[in-house]
C-alpha cells in the first residue's frame, strides 16, 4: 500500500478555551493529545504552547520544551514546532525555539496576509477569560507579517539548526515566493515540503478547484515536492480526503476545527485521526509511520534534536 503522512495539530492558536472544552491547554494536555494521536495512527505532531492558567497562545520557550521532552520520552513521531505562535507575537518570538531545540520540522509560513479570525465571537456566548474576546476582535486589523527578510532569517535558522521547513502556503502568491528563493539559492532543502493551508478569512478558501489551481501552480513553479493539505473548520475532512486522493498528504487536529462530523465536537484530536485513517484505507492508502514520515521527508531524524 501507498504511504500517507497524517499530521495531528494539536492545539493551534487560532480556537480559545472557550469554544471547546476539549481543547488541550497545559503542557501535559498537550503532550497526552499528542500520544493519542500517534497510537491513533498521526506520525507527524505539529505543536503549539499556552499558557496553562489562561489557555492564550504563548511564546515561552520553556513551555515548549516540556512539551516536545515529554511527546519524545512517550513515542517517536516528528515533532513540527510552530513558528506561526500566536497572533499578534514578533518574529523574534515566533523564531526562538528552532536554535533552542534543533526540531527535525518546523512551520515556515511563506507570505504575509490579512488573518481575521474575528468570526470566533459569534460562536461564544460567554468567554471564560478576558483575553479571548479582545484577541479575536483584534485580529480584524491584524496583518501575520512574513517578508522576504523574515523568511531569510526563517531559513538561515532552520537550516544552521538542521530543522526541515514546513512550508505553509495560504495563497497563490506563496508559491512564487518560494520560487524565488529557491532561484537565489536559500538554503531549502529537497524534497521541499508544502502545507497548503485553506480558510483563512484573508487567504485563499477551501473549494477543489482552489486546491487544484494551488497544486498545478506550484509543480509548474517549482517541479517535485512532497504536500500535504489542512483545512479550516467544516471543510477539514472534505479538503484532507481530496489531498488523498491526489496523491497528497493530510493534517487534521483541533488547530484546525473542533468538529469530528457535522455537529459533532471532537474529544480529542485522536478522533479526528482516526477518521482519516479509516478514509486513507477506503481509498487503499495505509498510514505512514514516524519513520517512514522521515524517509519520506528526508529529516535527520530523533537523534539529532536538542530536546
Amino acid at each position: 500500500m501507498a504511504k500517507v503522512i497524517i499530521t495531528a495539530a494539536i492545539t493551534g492558536g487560532i480556537h480559545t478555551p472557550s469554544m471547546s472544552p476539549y481543547l488541550p491547554i497545559t503542557p501535559k494536555q498537550i503532550a497526552d493529545e499528542a500520544v493519542r494521536a500517534y497510537e491513533a495512527g498521526a506520525a507527524v505532531a505539529h505543536v503549539h504552547a499556552r499558557n496553562p492558567e489562561t489557555g492564550q497562545p504563548s511564546s515561552d520557550v520553556e513551555l515548549m520544551t516540556e512539551i516536545v521532552s515529554n511527546i519524545k520520552s512517550r513515542c517517536n513521531m516528528v515533532i513540527c514546532v510552530t513558528t506561526g505562535g500566536g497572533l499578534g507575537m514578533t518574529v523574534e518570538e515566533r523564531l526562538r525555539p528552532i536554535p533552542l531545540l534543533k526540531p527535525e520540522l518546523a512551520s515556515c509560513n511563506f507570505g504575509s496576509i490579512n488573518f481575521n479570525i474575528s468570526r470566533g465571537m459569534e460562536i461564544v456566548d460567554t468567554f471564560k477569560y478576558d483575553w479571548e474576546p479582545k484577541y479575536l476582535e483584534m485580529t480584524k486589523d491584524l496583518i501575520f507579517p512574513n517578508t522576504f527578510k523574515s523568511l531569510e532569517q526563517y531559513l538561515r535558522t532552520f537550516a544552521e539548526s538542521g530543522t526541515k521547513p514546513e512550508i505553509e502556503i495560504y495563497d497563490t502568491g506563496m508559491i512564487y515566493n518560494l520560487a524565488y528563493m529557491l532561484e537565489k539559492g536559500h538554503p531549502i532543502k529537497k524534497p521541499v515540503y508544502l502545507q497548503f493551508v485553506l480558510g483563512i478569512l484573508g487567504a485563499i478558501q477551501p473549494s477543489p478547484s482552489n486546491l487544484v489551481f494551488l497544486y498545478n501552480t506550484a509543480r509548474e513553479t517549482i517541479g517535485d515536492f512532497v504536500w500535504s493539505v489542512c483545512s479550516a473548520g467544516r471543510t477539514q475532512m472534505p479538503m484532507c480526503t481530496m489531498s488523498l486522493i491526489m496523491g497528497g498528504n493530510a493534517r487534521v487536529g483541533l488547530e484546525d476545527s473542533l468538529y469530528v462530523g457535522k455537529g459533532v465536537m471532537a474529544k480529542s484530536n485522536a478522533e479526528q485521526v482516526e477518521k482519516i485513517v479509516r478514509i486513507a484505507r477506503e481509498l487503499s492508502l495505509e498510514p505512514a509511520t514516524p519513520d517512514e514520515a522521515r524517509e519520506i521527508l528526508g529529516l535527520k531524524g530523533l537523534d539529532k534534536v536538542n530536546f
